[in-house]
């Protein structure tokens, strides 16, 4: 298993991962660390655990900032789909009806032609 060395808070932590996973987690292990920073620069020096308890929950909270946006725009991509189901649905309705006006149209115009040509045996 993958190893990765990363370092949070000014400590240098050694970490497995899977494979493949090490730019992951070292970009992930970067963020969390530039969140204690603010809050380091924000509260100033109130203990490493604070700190750290305060940017785990900074993280968390976006996260369900983010959750909640996903839902929210999960919902309208499933209203936007049934409206286009319904639009489609429509547009066969109409394309039928076209189509049946086309030979109903088309049957007159045979008929008419049928008329205007003396002697054609229809």
């Amino acid at each position: 298993m993958p190893q990765v060395n990363v370092t949070i808070a000014g400590k240098a932590y050694r970490m497995a991962c899977g494979e493949g996973e090490e730019p992951h987690l070292e970009q992930l292990a970067a963020y969390y660390d530039e969140k204690i920073d603010e809050m380091r620069k924000a509260f100033g020096e109130i203990g490493d655990m604070r700190l750290h308890v305060m940017a785990a929950l900074m993280v968390a909270d976006e996260m369900s900032e983010m959750r909640n946006r996903v839902a929210r725009l999960e919902t309208e991509l499933a209203a936007l789909q049934g409206d286009a189901g319904a639009a489609d649905q429509r547009l066969g309705e109409v394309e039928e009806r076209a189509a049946e006006a086309l030979v109903a149209a088309a049957e007159r115009i045979e008929g008419i032609a049928r008329q205007l040509v003396p002697g054609h045996a229809g």
